[in-house]
């Protein structure tokens, strides 16, 4: 036994058991309602006293620390499955939309991945475990010759976060609309471009596009 695993034994089958399904509901909440939620909101999501919601977490940080560990290490693993692809081309649009997928409908993600309580130290670790693959998928595609030449991990990323704004703006009226902007990046990054990608869903009504931008001002009003 490592001194690990002596400073953290494993919990009892029903301690593990609430922490799971605390996490559970701080993942709901968190997707539905941001990380405005209390420690008090999550115990009662989860259907557990407030006193064992703080036997496994000491506050709402650790458990916001907790769900980023999990996100994270989804888009690792999707990172990994699109460096393993052997069409580097398939390997980008694998990562691109794996990673958007995990983030689709989760209001909670990026807020946990700026909020300070995380500290810069959590957040430069992220980092460092996922930007060596998101290099690797990039610098793969460029040596096949199917991305532009120019094109940078840090692009990827900046992508994914401008959709993420796509998709917190259009999830009640077009909850599919980031995928059309999606289609419309990867085309424009792609060497061979004799045939374009069907987009799959429309564009949205200049009316549309008004009620999506000004939503954040109406509940403000209200």
């Amino acid at each position: 036994m490592s001194d690990g695993d002596r400073a953290h034994p494993p919990l009892r089958k029903d301690a593990a058991a609430n922490r799971e399904r605390l996490l559970r509901a701080a993942s709901d909440l968190f997707a539905e309602r941001g990380l405005e939620v209390t420690l008090n909101d999550i115990a009662h999501h989860a259907g557990v006293g407030v006193g064992t919601a703080y036997r496994r977490f000491a506050n709402k940080e650790e458990v916001i620390d907790a769900l980023l560990e999990e996100r994270m290490a989804g888009v690792e693993d999707v990172a990994r499955e699109a460096a393993a692809d052997p069409d580097p081309w398939d390997g980008v649009v694998h990562f691109l939309e794996g990673a958007l997928a995990l983030q689709h409908g989760d209001r909670g993600l990026a807020e946990m991945m700026n909020n300070p309580v995380l500290g810069d130290a959590r957040v430069d670790e992220v980092r460092e475990r996922i930007a060596p693959i998101v290099t690797e998928i990039v610098e793969r595609a460029k040596a096949a010759g199917v991305v532009r030449p120019d094109l940078d991990q840090s692009d990827l990323i900046f992508v994914q976060l401008a959709l993420s704004t796509v998709m917190e703006r259009t999830q009640v009226l077009a909850p599919d609309l980031y995928r059309r902007y999606l289609a419309l990046f990867l085309d424009g990054i792609r060497t061979d471009r004799e045939t374009l990608t069907t987009l799959p869903t429309r564009a949205l009504s200049s009316q549309e596009t008004h009620e999506v931008m000004t939503r954040g001002r109406r509940r403000a009003r209200s």
